[in-house]
């Protein structure tokens, strides 16, 4: 454990600006003395007391609510005191201050110093909760997860993954890999042994079934990141094919400017909605042209790069111009670039609006819609849906993130090369040995059993302060 580690931290717990109620959260170990001084009298633990906040000539800063949690029963394990007072920035900041100010205090030898009272990093509340064992990893992420939700749906994944659901699948599948492990370590044992281990306890069956346990929790971790991280969808085309119209219609907001006159959008305008619980960040782009304007030549420029990074990119036409010699050729020119241009395997949907005004039916294999009257946009979000691998199962689903997505693939490879061991002769029994155990290594980085300082500093820095 780090060193500041054991320093007693403290921090504005609620977010910045002016409220009816603002938060000033103190832990770290011994804070009786610190409680003392700040309220006047000791407190009960648990119980919520109306209190005076003193400076140090014991003049109240503000009245309010102080709730003392004794060590362990509290959120990070250590002693917390939570001091509830009006929410003014100016008024939290001069009270944290006094917090600092009087961990250092000495009078009269009633105070023992608080050595190093200090501010807390973003997400070191957290942290504590997580290396004093009062949750694991997949919690502590999933807090941040439930205050950055953007549905719905994306909030309640997140709490089952807080109530240790997601955690438990883990757990599950750990058990049943070690139960795996005994096994084989009691046949490299005991190779003398007339009784084959393996055999009898059906090694090949518990395999196959951990494989399959682990294909389940994959696709639930999949559609847990997606409910997170949504889909990155780009609208592109040429200028007054209705881009921006998409956008709004897509958004039920006028969100970008729409004119008749090309080129209006002149740069990128992004925008996140959802479609059945999953989030959508659409971005409406500049027209694709060649231009001479120098300011269009950037939001063009911005396009192309928008695109390149997008999820699935949304190739818009204009129905009513679809026989347009000219404009034919310069949407054949962008499909070329789109095809350099992307990365492979990213999707790119032919989409043909303006249906309720042309003249003739959208060519086979796009779709066809009407921004104007919402016509096709239900056909649509379905097919996003479809690309983005969305499967509707919204009470299975634990909000996950891509490092779980992609430690679970290592456990599935490593499965994958025990199996080819199982069964092979008995020198294979060290390879299929290690496999487990490296199996074992990847579940266990999901709930933080096996994790590294430098991944735990990357994951709590994203974290708000105060949390």
């Amino acid at each position: 454990m780090l060193a500041r580690h054991q320093d007693p931290i403290a921090a504005v717990a609620t977010a910045p600006g002016r409220g009816a109620v603002g938060i000033v959260r103190v832990s770290g170990k011994g804070l009786g003395p610190l409680v003392r001084a700040l309220c006047g009298r000791s407190l009960e633990p648990r119980e919520a007391s109306y209190t005076a906040f003193l400076d140090h000539a014991g003049q109240a800063i503000d009245h309010g609510l102080a709730i003392y949690f004794s060590a362990p029963h509290s959120f990070t394990g250590e002693d917390v005191l939570e001091l509830q007072a009006h929410g003014g920035p100016v008024l939290l900041q001069l009270l944290l201050a006094r917090v600092i100010e009087a961990g250092a205090e000495v009078e009269g030898g009633k105070l023992p110093r608080l050595a190093g009272l200090r501010v807390a990093l973003p997400g070191e509340f957290t942290e504590r909760a997580f290396l004093n064992g009062k949750i694991d990893l997949t919690q502590a992420e999933a807090i941040a997860d439930l205050i950055d939700a953007s549905t719905e749906a994306a909030a309640r994944s997140a709490g089952r993954s807080l109530s240790g659901g997601f955690s438990r699948e883990i757990n599950r599948l750990r058990d049943a890999l070690i139960q795996l492990r005994l096994l084989v370590e009691a046949t490299l044992d005991f190779p003398e042994e007339e009784i084959d281990f393996l055999q009898q306890a059906d090694a090949i069956g518990q395999l196959s079934n951990l494989r399959k346990t682990v294909q389940g929790v994959m696709r639930s971790a999949r559609q847990g990141a997606l409910l997170r991280e949504g889909i990155r969808v780009v609208i592109a085309g040429q200028p007054n094919v209705g881009k921006s119209s998409l956008l709004n219609a897509l958004a039920g907001a006028e969100l970008a400017i729409v004119t008749a006159v090309a080129g209006t959008t002149r740069d990128k305008v992004q925008q996140t909605i959802q479609i059945h619980g999953v989030p959508v960040h659409v971005i409406d782009t500049a027209g694709l042209r060649d231009s001479h304007d120098e300011v269009e030549k950037i939001g063009i420029a911005h396009a192309w790069d928008a695109i390149a990074t997008a999820d699935v990119v949304l190739f818009l036409h204009d129905l009513t111009r679809s026989d347009a010699r000219e404009y034919g050729a310069d949407d054949a020119a962008i499909s070329g670039l789109l095809a350099q241009k992307l990365p492979m395997g990213t999707p790119v949907i032919d989409v043909w609006n303006k249906v309720d005004v042309a003249a003739g039916p959208a060519p086979a294999g796009g779709l066809a819609l009407s921004a104007k009257t919402g016509f096709g946009l239900e056909a649509l979000r379905q097919r996003l849906l479809e690309l983005a691998g969305w499967q509707s199962l919204p009470e299975g689903v634990y909000i996950a993130r891509q490092r779980h997505v992609q430690a679970l693939r290592r456990v599935q490879d490593h499965l994958t090369e025990a199996n080819t061991h199982l069964g092979a002769s008995a020198k294979s029994l060290d390879l299929l040995a290690e496999e487990l155990r490296l199996a074992q290594n990847a579940l266990s980085e999901i709930t933080g059993e096996f994790t590294s300082d430098d991944l735990l500093g990357a994951i709590f820095s994203q974290f708000c302060i105060g949390k």
